[in-house]
């Protein structure tokens, strides 16, 4: 699983300067496979929504387009204003970009008909689970308050720049395919 992780999010774990991040990145997915029993080829077919159809979009290109979304919306705002607004912590940009559904390891389940979410019944969520894993790992209170700020239906308060960046991207990139959906 090591191997395949650090292999799927190379490009964005290169531009982590914090080594002790980049090594709590791999751990938490990891730790979330494990619990959520995925094995690496299972874990590159799970949907990234319920919400509306994929079109073929898994949770890694999700994980993957989110982050880089963030990123650009990052330096499209600090090139394009003449006036540098705010500083961007990067590693926590990235970090929170790779671990933004990370709880969804956790709270999908594999079925003979497809995918489910596990406790639908219940009141964790994926957030919920991403944030105890974060936890378990160690990793900075200001990356699991990404991961807590990440859904429309978390509770909590984004404290940083990074929390709405990726927030945003992550709403920008389902909504354009809900959108699609709807013929839009």
């Amino acid at each position: 699983m090591e191997i395949f992780l650090k292999k799927e999010f190379e490009s964005i774990l290169n531009k982590i300067e914090n080594t002790d991040i980049r090594e709590k990145i791999i751990n938490a997915w990891i730790l979330a496979a494990d619990k959520g029993g995925w094995s690496v080829k299972e874990i590159q077919r799970i949907p990234f929504t319920f919400l509306t159809k994929n079109e073929g979009i898994n949770l890694f290109d999700h994980t993957l387009a989110v982050t880089r979304g963030a990123a650009g919306l990052a330096e499209a705002i600090i090139f394009s204003y003449p006036v540098k607004p705010f500083d961007i912590n990067w590693d926590f940009l990235y970090a929170g970009g790779l671990l933004h559904d990370i709880g969804k390891l956790i709270e999908i389940e594999k079925t003979d008909n497809g995918y489910k979410n596990k406790n639908s019944d219940k009141c964790q969520n994926y957030f919920n689970a991403g944030v105890i894993i974060l936890e378990e790992v160690g990793l900075q209170e200001e990356i699991i308050n990404i991961i807590d700020n990440c859904s429309r239906k978390g509770d909590s308060k984004p404290k940083s720049i990074e929390a709405i960046l990726i927030y945003q991207a992550d709403i920008a990139m389902l909504d354009s395919i809900i959108m699609k959906r709807k013929n839009f």
